[in-house]
């Protein structure tokens, strides 16, 4: 099957299943792969041309009407956007039939609750933490989130924003007003460096700051047994 991602974590998941995509984005950091533009902005044409059998889209990856143009092109589309780690072993499971392979180990549905089940955090008492998104305006993660589910199952719970966004602006003084007992700083998709934790350190004050994989935080797919348990480790000191 010709598999095409414009989904990063897809791509990532697509390999380790044993799947080569024949285009990917330029932000999936797959090199051999010939690439068809970013996630908000791909070469749809380019990758009509390539007529493959399957384009697999994320909607808050991609738009909705770069979507609507491939599947107008005649292009058999397959969404994967996982909502939380309970979704996670499911969507792992739909992209593994999607195109044709066996699903691995822990992403069946047994394995799946079991691998749940054996995350202390979901029942351990929740560390507040601020985890910005982007820079100018500030944006952090609201409950609604995978980031914010596999931050949970690290005994975190993020703050800061309000309203219905799933992925609310917010500013450093409404955060310093929460007080929070962490901030986390991942490297993408905004690249957080020692610059930025001074400035967050300087409007929060007296706040423990640690960065991140921002791959292991934002990157759903086969990468999230590990992810979870190299952020816990990370967290705790480990």
């Amino acid at each position: 099957m010709r598999v095409a991602s414009l989904v990063p974590s897809a791509t990532e998941s697509l390999l380790a299943l044993g799947v080569r995509p024949v285009a990917c984005t330029r932000f999936c950091e797959q090199p051999g792969i010939p690439t068809v533009g970013g996630t908000k902005n791909p070469d749809v044409d380019a990758l009509i041309a390539l007529k493959p059998d399957l384009v697999v889209v994320n909607d808050e990856e991609n738009r909705r009407e770069d979507a609507e143009a491939l599947s107008s092109a005649g292009l058999a589309l397959i969404e994967i956007s996982p909502r939380d780690l309970d979704d996670l072993g499911r969507a792992v499971c739909d992209l593994a039939s999607a195109v044709g392979v066996s699903v691995p180990p822990p992403f069946d549905s047994a394995g799946w609750a079991e691998w749940l089940g054996g995350l202390p955090s979901r029942v351990a008492e929740l560390r507040s933490a601020f985890v910005p998104v982007w820079r100018r305006p500030w944006v952090t993660l609201a409950p609604d989130t995978y980031r914010a589910s596999v931050l949970e199952a690290c005994g975190l719970e993020p703050v800061g924003g309000s309203g219905e966004a799933r992925y609310p602006e917010t500013t450093l003084e409404e955060v310093a007003d929460l007080q929070p007992d962490l901030v986390v700083l991942p490297d993408e998709p905004y690249p957080f460096t020692e610059t930025h934790a001074a400035e967050i350190g300087g409007a929060l004050g007296d706040v423990d700051l640690v960065f991140v994989d921002g791959r292991d935080l934002f990157w759903w797919g086969t990468r999230t047994p590990d992810a979870v348990r190299r952020l816990r480790g990370v967290f705790s000191g480990e």
